[in-house]
């Protein structure tokens, strides 16, 4: 083999290894790691188990940056959170279903150890099931979905990790970031 078909061959092989190094980085289901501005969690609607795509820009606050990295809430434990987090709960009239300590009511407790969701024991399940809503009717509360005529409508991802470290207070223990 000539010099010059070698070198060709030998270009052609480390393109194919560089192109197999990316896609084994990036492929199906993989986020790119925190440091490089992608998220490190990825996302699934509670409804279909199909991938579910939320606006990075919305995590716009140092915990829900922190949670969109991490998948584990920083307001678990936060008495200011949780008290806040106990306002928008009544606030979106979650207490209509889920009853006024999260225990359920109509709608299932949220509250654990047992879950509607097996998801919901980790805040990444529970925080896709309160922002995409689910097959047992409730509707989606995440921002721009609650009221799709109205963007501005819904709950933000900073108020739904605070909704979620109230809720983790009323139960038994269980943080979510197990």
């Amino acid at each position: 083999m000539g010099k010059s078909k070698f070198s060709l061959v030998l270009i052609l092989m480390l393109m194919a290894l560089s192109a197999c190094d990316k896609k084994a980085s990036t492929g199906a289901g993989a986020t790119a790691p925190a440091d490089a501005g992608g998220p490190a969690i990825s996302f699934v609607d509670t409804q279909e188990g199909k991938p579910l795509v939320i606006d990075a820009k919305l995590f716009d606050t140092p915990a829900a940056k922190e949670f969109l990295a991490t998948g584990k809430n920083p307001y678990i434990g936060n008495a200011d959170a949780i008290a806040k987090g106990k306002k928008v709960f009544g606030l979106y009239s979650c207490t209509q279903c889920h009853g006024p300590e999260a225990k359920g009511q109509v709608g299932p407790g949220l509250v654990g150890p047992t879950f509607r969701y097996p998801k919901d024991a980790t805040n990444k399940g529970m925080f896709e099931t309160i922002w995409h809503g689910t097959n047992g009717g409730m509707g989606a509360k995440g921002l721009g979905l609650m009221d799709p005529t109205d963007p501005k409508n819904g709950i933000t991802p900073d108020e739904l990790l605070k909704v979620q470290a109230w809720i983790r207070s009323m139960g038994t223990g269980l943080t979510g970031n197990e």
